[in-house]
């Protein structure tokens, strides 16, 4: 089946053929590890192991490679380092920060049903190649010294900004362009930079410095995908500067058309119908929620709009996916011990078709509504789900699961019990309604039988 995806350079889906298909080969821009990834985090990762998954059904799972990097050296990282570690060396604190957080990354988007990458690299295991691209880009003319600064020269490269499409004017804008002295042009921007006493360093030779946040990827992905790759992605936040910096980077450097052969990008995450920020209460991490949820409800959740448009994370739609995974747990328990058949071919196609996650989920809705009476059907919802990352653990794990913090205490919910109990024996049956409602609101649910009342998280 042939694999359609939108090329943001191209403005249009194309089919996609890659380069070599013993070797699929994707990147993907990853953490800067300096806190807690917050919930707009989660979705260029949920996405991109999609499709991920679709390419190893496609290709072969030993056929494709996934690099998504970690960032470990950014200013934001040594301010943390700085506050939460006083009178530490700074490059021991910039580890302990870098440590901790990346750990913590990979744990939250592993609780929300993601693959690890073929590979994991981080900046810092490769200011080699850094200083030989920086090189490279000097010896061609495309990049200057001024300062103890490397300089990318954006007037050598004729088409810049053609990938994010924008003008010269909404560029520097756009990128917030620092006035400098030393600059040829206001958008050149920064291969590297000279560390001062107290910044954490390299020996370059352009005298001890850092790289510039750009030259990281360009040097990960080379390292791990060589100069010509088939697809890199991320979120649209990225699509400039730094995605149009990367590839500026790497194809002066390498003297080659393109960097990847198809650049996607996931649109935009509002919580509650605004943009997410700390200022409005609405900012939350991944941790956050993975202490209220599952972590594949709120992968449903996240796969219920294209990826491509922007997508409003609520209260309520987390809750409706929290109901519907219950459902499709239930529908497969009868079919989980046995091994995966192929999945329905409704379900590839819609992923293939530019990742149509609506798609595939309405597809996983009607076998659900089919499985009470067909196995057939349960085994075709439980490969489906397979594909898009659901069903990463038995029904019985997902029945026991529950939440790290409950919005209700253990004895409130006791009360309520004892409450409905009592309505029941009344037969105040609209009260009994009411109390299980309030558990339902809650998160919980309640099951009746002949040794009593028992709740457990929905």
């Amino acid at each position: 089946m042939t694999i359609q995806l939108y090329n943001t350079a191209a403005r249009a889906k194309q089919d996609f053929t890659p380069i070599d298909p013993a070797n699929v080969r994707m990147y993907v821009c990853g953490p800067t590890v300096y806190d807690f990834a917050h919930i707009g985090n989660a979705r260029p990762v949920i996405v991109f192991d999609v499709l991920y998954r679709l390419l190893r059904h496609t290709y072969g799972i030993d056929h494709v490679t996934y690099v998504r990097n970690i960032t470990d050296v950014d200013d934001k990282i040594n301010a943390r380092a700085a506050r939460d570690f006083p009178g530490m060396e700074l490059n021991a604190a910039i580890r302990q920060v870098t440590e901790k957080t990346a750990n913590q990354y990979v744990a939250d988007v592993t609780e929300l049903g993601c693959l690890p990458p073929s590979v994991t690299p981080r900046a810092t295991e490769h200011l080699a190649e850094m200083i030989l691209l920086n090189q490279r880009l000097i010896e061609k003319g495309h990049a200057y010294v001024a300062e103890g600064h490397v300089l990318f020269h954006v007037p050598s490269m004729p088409d810049y900004g053609k990938l994010s499409g924008r003008s010269i004017d909404d560029m520097i804008a756009g990128a917030r362009v620092d006035v400098a002295p030393y600059k040829r042009d206001p958008m050149d921007f920064v291969l590297w930079k000279p560390s001062d006493e107290g910044m954490p360093g390299w020996d370059s030779p352009w005298g001890r410095g850092r790289p510039g946040w750009h030259i990281e990827c360009s040097a990960m992905a080379w390292k791990h995908l060589g100069e010509v790759f088939d697809i890199h992605g991320g979120g649209i936040d990225l699509a400039f500067p730094h995605h149009e910096n990367e590839l500026a980077q790497s194809r002066c450097a390498h003297g080659t058309p393109v960097m990847a052969n198809i650049w996607m990008h996931n649109g935009f995450l509002n919580v509650e119908g605004e943009k997410m920020s700390k200022s409005l209460g609405n900012f939350f991490t991944i941790r956050e929620l993975l202490d209220q949820y599952r972590g594949e409800n709120l992968r449903l959740q996240m796969l219920s709009s294209h990826y491509r448009q922007p997508t409003n994370w609520t209260e309520a739609g987390a809750n409706e996916a929290r109901t519907v995974m219950r459902g499709w747990y239930e529908a497969v328990a009868k079919v989980e011990d046995e091994a995966p058949v192929a999945p329905p071919g409704a379900v590839v196609a819609a992923v293939s078709d530019d990742l149509n996650s609506p798609e595939a989920i309405a597809e996983l809705h009607r076998l659900r509504s089919a499985a009470g009476k067909s196995k057939d059907a349960a085994r075709a919802l439980r490969a489906g789900g397979l594909l898009l990352g659901f069903f990463g653990q038995t029904a019985e794990q997902y029945r026991s699961w529950m939440p790290a913090k409950l919005p209700i205490t253990a004895e409130e919910i006791e009360a309520l019990i004892a409450a409905r109990a009592e309505a029941r024996k009344s037969k105040n049956f609209a009260e009994a309604d009411r109390v299980r409602d309030r558990l339902l609101d809650a998160g919980l649910t309640v099951e009746d039988s002949a040794a009593g009342t028992t709740w457990r998280a929905l």
